[in-house]
């Protein structure tokens, strides 16, 4: 595989580790555990994983040196760092066994359950150190959740001696992870799983995860990106840029980006949602902005908007909760009918008030709404051109302000959807040590018994060397949500508090950056240098931590 200078200087980065996970690792037990929500529900579900402790590693004169195959697999979306929890996982259970084999399942669970798999080698994992993406292995969207996946999986995991999984992902793919712990461990199979934390959309964190992994890296690179248009906008002076970001179910990445960047106006799916806003209200409050600073020679600026916006607007939100439990249950009477009678089998199912609402949308909209899902049965709302309507909204807001008299600016528009863009990114300083030490950590916790846990670093403001690393089990982060229609046992998702410091930054300075034009160009990702450039982490992690 060819490589580029700078991919090959990467590879010869070695990873910081934390103090605790140099050398031999002991476990230190905390108390007892309970889940964040619906406590007998998720007790009477996981009774053998339910109530264990967290753990925290320290340094140790010996450790457990047996023999033990491990299985990894990458579920979900692509996030930087991902290649270096593998090499963290691999390099640490080589040190304790040389005898010690890894094997990747290809193409994510359903690897594991089709049989696919390659051992990895020191010489092929060296070719992936400090790269981006998850093209070691591939990743995949195959859920793990019935018990004939879980015996077919089985058969695998005994042919190769696998004493253990780890499954790298976010809070689906670690649900999964949770309930297959449950499931070996009940039927004392003597199979270990341990997940990691992986997700750019930063809402996989809690008490005891401080962010997932890949969050750093891309909104680094989205940064970057918007810094550049910015300076762009600045320079042309005659187009506002409605610029969407990933994030489908939290708004921490546009969050991130507007402190990173300090763009005129950051849209925040939680706030518009507590403030019960509707379409036309967030509108008004753009154009506003528009308006105002037209009235001081400025028609340009920029917007960015949360790719999930469209389901945190309350009236659209009640409308796709109540599609996403007709869909479920009648959605196979209307797959074969044509487009119109599609809608028109919809409105007649819908309540009087979300009838309204549906009938109100864009012909495009309101289908991408009604038919097209992603596998997990969600709204793809990244299809959903929301830069697009909004613009559009404001286009025709403005026109009828022009002839009030109440606007006498021009407004020109320009799109933009920033998602793969940051997915597969060579990781930040941050990442890879960052997941380097979550590898080593689901090393030491398989080294020491632990299953149904997912591995963690904390104190991750503070020097590399002054992380603590260790593990929670995952039933600790469930609750019970309606998921397709059904109460199901899911790790609950994280999402801007707007009582939060990140937010409240954001609150304190939106005044200012809509009226002025008050842009920051971050520039690139640094590897080397100085170490408050290139370790820096995120705002949001460094806001929190205060």
């Amino acid at each position: 595989m060819e490589k580029s200078a700078l991919q090959q200087a990467r590879m010869a980065y070695i990873p910081k580790l934390p103090e605790a996970l140099k050398g031999l690792v002991k476990v230190i037990e905390g108390a007892p555990t309970t889940s964040v929500d619906n406590q007998e529900e998720i007790k009477q579900l996981f009774p053998n994983t339910y109530g264990m402790p967290v753990v925290e590693f320290a340094p140790s004169e010996t450790e457990n040196s047996e023999v033990t195959n491990v299985g990894v697999i990458l579920s979900g979306g692509q996030a930087p760092g991902g290649h270096n929890v593998i090499t963290g996982l691999f390099d640490t259970i080589k040190k304790m066994n040389p005898e010690n084999k890894l094997y990747g399942f290809i193409l994510g669970p359903g690897g594991l359950v089709d049989h696919k798999y390659i051992e990895i080698t020191k010489d092929f994992i060296d070719e992936y150190r400090n790269t981006g993406g998850f093209d070691m292995i591939g990743s995949g969207r195959t859920k793990l959740e019935k018990v004939e996946e879980f015996e077919k999986g089985l058969e695998i995991v005994r042919e190769l001696n696998i004493k253990a999984l780890v499954i790298i992902g976010g809070d689906d793919s670690n649900t999964n992870a949770c309930v297959l712990a449950e499931y070996y461990a009940a039927k004392k199979y003597g199979v270990q799983v341990i997940g990691c934390p992986k997700t750019i959309d930063g809402d996989l964190k809690n008490s005891q995860i401080e962010t997932s992994f890949g969050f750093d890296t891309a909104t680094k690179t989205y940064s970057e990106l918007i810094g550049n248009i910015e300076r762009d906008c600045n320079s042309a002076r005659k187009y506002w840029h409605f610029i969407k970001l990933m994030g489908r179910s939290a708004s921490h990445i546009a969050l991130e980006c507007a402190l990173q960047c300090q763009p005129n106006i950051c849209l925040v799916s939680e706030e518009i949602k507590a403030k019960n806003m509707t379409l036309n209200q967030i509108v008004e409050q753009i154009c506003e902005v528009i308006a105002y600073r037209a009235s001081q020679g400025n028609n340009f600026g920029v917007i960015l908007i949360p790719e999930g916006l469209i389901e945190f607007i309350p009236s659209i939100g009640k409308l796709i909760e109540e599609l996403n439990d007709l869909l479920a249950s009648h959605g196979d009477d209307y797959k074969g009918l044509a487009q119109a009678e599609q809608r028109k089998y919809i409105l007649e199912h819908l309540s009087e008030e979300n009838k309204q609402t549906f009938s109100t949308l864009p012909d495009n909209v309101a289908r991408q709404l009604s038919l097209d899902r992603d596998p997990h049965g969600n709204v793809q709302v990244s299809l959903i051109e929301t830069e697009k309507l909004l613009s559009d909204m404001c286009e025709a807001k403005l026109a009828e302000w022009k002839k009030a008299g109440k606007y006498t600016g021009k407004f020109a528009a320009l799109h933009h959807f920033f998602g793969y863009e940051g997915r597969c990114a060579a990781p930040s300083n941050f990442d890879a040590d960052y997941c380097y030490a979550l590898g080593t950590s689901a090393a030491h916790l398989i080294a020491n018994g632990k299953t149904g846990y997912m591995a963690i670093v904390k104190n991750t403001t503070r020097p590399t060397s002054e992380w603590k690393a260790g593990g929670v089990p995952i039933t600790m982060m469930m609750n019970i949500e309606r998921r397709n229609g059904e109460m199901k046992p899911v790790i609950r998702k994280a999402l801007v508090e707007l009582d939060g410091n990140p937010f409240k930054e954001l609150e304190k300075n939106r005044g200012k950056w809509a009226k002025e034009t008050c842009y920051v160009y971050p520039g690139p990702i640094q590897y080397w240098g100085p170490t408050e450039v290139c370790d820096r982490p995120t705002k949001t992690l460094a806001l929190e931590q205060e």
